[in-house]
């Protein structure tokens, strides 16, 4: 079951009963796991700039949106190449900042993943 978002702040997100103080990636059966920002962070030095690397790492079979939070400030955005691996994919990608994304997690249906960006 997919988890509610209940608040985000700088720095953490609540999701179900938990305060996560980390970025997060949400799957398809509900499992909440800490975001590998080091895979997109190995290619651009930062993990402001999702790599396709992780773009294939948050990828799995079934998810037909993926809801990404770009943080409080929006900071997040989706290189070139995971932008490409996902219209591959025929998975649409929907940006917002960090407080944005949560609302419109909650509304998401099936076939929606979603990674969040906690900080900037």
């Amino acid at each position: 079951m997919k988890p509610h978002i209940s608040k985000t702040g700088f720095g953490f997100l609540v999701a179900g009963n938990t305060l996560y103080d980390y970025d997060v990636l949400f799957r398809l059966s509900g499992e909440v796991k800490k975001r590998k920002k080091k895979l997109s962070k190995a290619q651009y030095g930062t993990s402001h700039i999702i790599s396709r690397d992780e773009a294939m790492y948050v990828f799995e079979d079934g998810v037909r949106t993926l809801i990404i939070g770009s943080g409080q400030d929006g900071m997040v955005t989706l290189s070139d190449e995971a932008a490409g691996f996902f219209r591959m994919k025929n998975c649409l990608v929907n940006i917002f900042r960090t407080p944005e994304a949560a609302d419109q997690w909650n509304k998401a249906g099936k076939g929606t993943a979603g990674l969040f960006h906690v900080t900037c």
